[in-house]
C-alpha cells in the first residue's frame, strides 16, 4: 500500500541512453525526457491499477501480481510480463514482442521518493518521482 497515491516525475538519470538502447528515435527520446510523467497507483491486495499521464497520453493499467499482461509502451513498443513483489519493491520482467529480449522494471519507495529502475541490454535508467 506504500505505493498508494498519485506520484509526479522530478528527475531522471540515464533515462535518453536508456531510450536510445530501447530503440527510440531521437524526436521521441528527446520529447520523452520531458514527458512531466504522472503515475498514480491505487492497489487492493493482489490487484493494482496504474493511470500513467504525461505530455503525450494517458493510460489505465491494471493488473495481478503474478499474472502476465500486455502492456504497451508511450513508443508503441509491445511487452508481455508481469510484476511481483519481492523484498517491498515492485519488480517487473517483461519482454519485448518484436525481439524478444528482456526489459527489467523495479519500483521502490525510498524516503520520501518513488524511485523507478529501467534496464535494459546491460543499461540502466532511474527516474525519481515525489508525491504530487
Amino acid at each position: 500500500m506504500a505505493f498508494n497515491g498519485t506520484w509526479k516525475v522530478e528527475k531522471s538519470e540515464n533515462y535518453e541512453k536508456f531510450m536510445e538502447v530501447m530503440g527510440i528515435s531521437l524526436v521521441k527520446r528527446k520529447l520523452g525526457a520531458h514527458d512531466n510523467l504522472k503515475l498514480t497507483f491505487q492497489q487492493e491486495g493482489n490487484t493494482f491499477t496504474i493511470k500513467e499521464s504525461s505530455n503525450f497520453r494517458t493510460v489505465e493499467i491494471v493488473f495481478t501480481l503474478g499474472v502476465d499482461f500486455d502492456y504497451s509502451l508511450a513508443d508503441g513498443t509491445e511487452l508481455h510480463g508481469n510484476w511481483i513483489i519481492e523484498d517491498g519493491k515492485l519488480v517487473g520482467t517483461f519482454r519485448r514482442k518484436d525481439n524478444g529480449n528482456e526489459l527489467k522494471a523495479f519500483r521502490e519507495i525510498i524516503g520520501d521518493e518513488l524511485v523507478q529502475t529501467y534496464i535494459y541490454e546491460g543499461v540502466s535508467a532511474k527516474r525519481i518521482f515525489k508525491k504530487a
